[in-house]
């Protein structure tokens, strides 16, 4: 950390506790508000056009995707939403399409940074019009399950809470008169919990964003107050160095226990990770081709799992035309309409899972394709080259 005019200044690789120094986002934020202050600095200072981040809807199940154009509106953006399973990629593109040129910020997850980087491949975007703040992820919870676990495991009203959280190992949430939390572990071994793509994934500090930002770390007087932010590019630096230097957030230096406490907690989350994962593709492996024929059988064809993923970029009109394996018109299809797709995918799928939560006949595609990425991965050289992230 050198000193920029009097007051500090970042480089790649620099770590930091930061918060806002702006009233009306610390009093929406959930650890320190620096986040929102970042974004809200960088499109006061025309750094980016906009901003795409996500704001609560009707209730804390109800994530929204938002494009904000007027700074004073970025608070209606602070804290988390850890129920809403979006995946904030695919609608930043098409904003890009739409308006070429334009300079975007973003607040993302891991897989948010992943299906990005696989845009950037296929030259469908410029990584140098996008602004990334990386937020840690321990995963996600659909909105079905939550309202469906708070309601039978915690005996709660699910209506009644205002805040969820996924913390030290569990799902906690406040609700009118209290508060609980319990063990992920516990709650995943019943069926309930996070997403089962969020299980395996093992990318949880999103490194290939600008700055990687959550409160894993934060310790001390600064816990619930500061955000721990990694700088993670010379774009993050600049951006970290100039809205400390005019007073958007305050800084410090972390805490070396906090920075041991983070690498546990980023290890542990991996090691979870790798166990969900060995759970999830031994299965598979005793009886791979029988398992996609019996589940795809209930395939209705809507192409609902083609149309959400990221990395899926085929023809609509051929998808529909006379073809010689998959035959148009016929339901269920035969196993070449997936297959196919898988063998599209498969030294791409970032396991964000959007396939899976959105099949109207709950196919476990994601667990299908991210088993074909990671063999893939270890057999073969990708043809668009090696990926700058592991999952």
């Amino acid at each position: 950390m050198a000193l920029f005019g009097g007051k500090p200044s970042a480089k790649k690789g620099d770590m930091f506790y930061a918060w806002t120094n702006d009233q009306d986002i610390a009093k929406k934020a959930e650890c320190g508000g620096a986040v929102t202050s970042l974004l809200k600095y960088a499109l006061e200072n025309k750094i980016v056009d906009a901003v795409l981040a996500v704001k609560r809807g009707q209730d804390v199940y109800d994530a929204v995707p938002t494009l904000v154009t007027d700074p004073k509106q970025l608070k209606d953006t602070a804290g988390s939403l850890h129920c809403g399973s979006l995946l904030m990629a695919k609608p930043a593109v098409k904003i890009l399409e739409r308006n070429k040129g334009m300079k975007i910020g973003m607040t993302v997850k891991g897989c948010d940074v992943m299906a990005l980087h696989e845009y950037a491949k296929r030259k469908k975007i410029d990584m140098n019009n996008l602004l990334l703040i990386g937020v840690n992820c321990g995963g996600t919870v659909s909105p079905i399950m939550a309202r469906k676990m708070i309601r039978e495991k915690f005996g709660v009203d699910p209506d009644t809470v205002h805040k969820e959280e996924i913390d030290k190992g569990q799902f906690i949430i406040e609700y009118e008169g209290g508060h609980k939390g319990i063990k992920i572990d516990d709650l995943e071994d019943e069926g309930y919990g996070r997403r089962t793509n969020c299980r395996r994934c093992v990318y949880k500090v999103p490194r290939q964003a600008d700055l990687a930002c959550g409160n894993w770390g934060v310790i001390g007087d600064k816990a619930g107050k500061a955000t721990f932010v990694e700088v993670c590019s010379d774009k993050g630096a600049d951006l970290l160095s100039k809205a400390m230097k005019d007073n958007a957030i305050s800084t410090q230096a972390p805490d070396p226990k906090g920075l041991e406490m983070r690498g546990k907690v980023e290890g542990a989350m991996i090691k979870l990770g790798e166990k969900w994962r060995k759970r999830d593709f031994d299965a598979l492996s005793k009886d791979l081709w029988g398992a996609i024929k019996k589940e795809t059988s209930r395939c209705i064809k809507c192409y609902s799992c083609i149309e959400n993923c990221p990395v899926c970029y085929p023809s609509a009109a051929s998808l529909k035309s006379k073809q010689y394996m998959v035959k148009p018109g016929e339901v269920p299809p035969n196993p070449m309409f997936h297959m196919r797709r898988f063998a599209h995918i498969s030294d791409s799928c970032v396991n964000c899972g959007q396939c899976e939560e959105l099949c109207a006949m709950d196919i476990p595609l994601a667990k299908f394709s991210h088993a074909i990425r990671v063999e893939a991965d270890s057999a073969f050289e990708p043809k668009l080259g090696k990926s700058a992230y592991t999952n």
